[in-house]
């Protein structure tokens, strides 16, 4: 775990570990021997402000697909895209606190990453004679993300003051800068960007179930680089600022607690210290194409030499 730490809190160490990964995707066509394309499908999930400890909270579906190259029987790189939907509510939360806060959100997630796998046991994609190895892999990923919460229409008092949702639905958050972001009287809090990266990694196994066809199960988690995946992060702002230059809805959004008779104003609404992560756990399965490799150009040569000399006897 040290080494996640140290690149997401490393400026250098990020730039050189991407610049890294993309020098070696490059080059595989170059080396190597056999490729498999393969399909996902699972679940996925979220940790953060919202759900701190729990594994597999609110699973929600998710898909996509994947590009791998063997190098050898213990080492693999792999492109992958996934999608799918993270959400949480304090309502299901057992801490008081939390429940009393009252937010909520969901968010797509599309990322797309390239990884590095390490199998523990000798295995050959396609090859029934090697039928099965545990794997760990990780990488770096980009992903691009959305949070949304759900307001039903009505009359809303916050600090004693009523605030008016005429349309009831779900809305982005992030344009409505729900913590004063993008405001004249939060300057230093800027709007975040909804495009991040991510440090995928986690552990697998896989299985050769025919020739040519593998099915395997992936868990890989997802620290990021942004604490806003689920809009929360540091402190409830001035409901009458992001009225004033917002609308209604963003001050309700910004303070939905159960306790509007009091200001929360500066109260800690988040924890900007500690990044959101995400997390998918899907079955994979893949088919493996085969490539013949070159023969030998010093061969061929001998073999071509040879074949004049035999006809040159023939002549005599």
């Amino acid at each position: 775990m040290l080494w996640l730490y140290y690149c997401c809190n490393n400026q250098l160490m990020k730039k050189y570990f991407l610049v890294s990964l993309f020098a070696l995707v490059t080059a595989i066509p170059v080396i190597a021997q056999k490729s498999e394309f393969g399909g996902m499908a699972g679940v996925s999930f979220y940790n953060g402000e919202i759900n701190r400890k729990k594994l597999f909270y609110q699973p929600k579906f998710a898909f996509g697909a994947f590009y791998r190259h063997n190098f050898n029987s213990h080492f693999s790189t792999k492109i992958c895209f996934l999608y799918g939907t993270v959400q949480g509510a304090d309502s299901l939360s057992e801490n008081i606190e939390q429940i009393q806060r009252n937010l909520s959100f969901k968010s797509v997630v599309a990322e797309f990453s390239a990884q590095i796998e390490i199998n523990f046991l000798p295995f050959v994609a396609g090859d029934t004679k090697t039928r099965f190895t545990p794997y760990i892999f990780g990488g770096f990923g980009i992903f691009k993300y959305n949070p949304k919460a759900y307001v039903d229409a009505g009359t809303y008092t916050i600090n004693g003051i009523n605030y008016t949702v005429a349309n009831g639905g779900w809305y982005a958050l992030m344009p409505l800068g729900t913590e004063g972001q993008g405001t004249t009287g939060y300057p230093d809090r800027k709007k975040y960007s909804l495009t991040s990266f991510s440090i995928p990694f986690g552990l697998g196994f896989k299985f050769n179930i025919a020739s040519g066809v593998g099915l395997g199960l992936e868990w890989g988690m997802r620290p990021t680089f942004t604490d806003y995946l689920d809009d929360v992060s540091t402190t409830y702002a001035e409901p009458i600022v992001l009225r004033s230059e917002y609308t209604d809805i963003s001050a309700v959004l910004s303070d939905r607690s159960k306790n509007s008779t009091e200001s929360n104003v500066g109260r800690q609404r988040g924890n900007s210290t500690n990044k959101d992560w995400y997390s998918f756990a899907v079955v994979t399965l893949s088919y493996t194409i085969k490539t013949k490799l070159p023969k030998c150009a010093a061969y061929s040569n001998k073999s071509n030499n040879y074949k004049r000399s035999s006809d040159q006897g023939n002549s005599y």
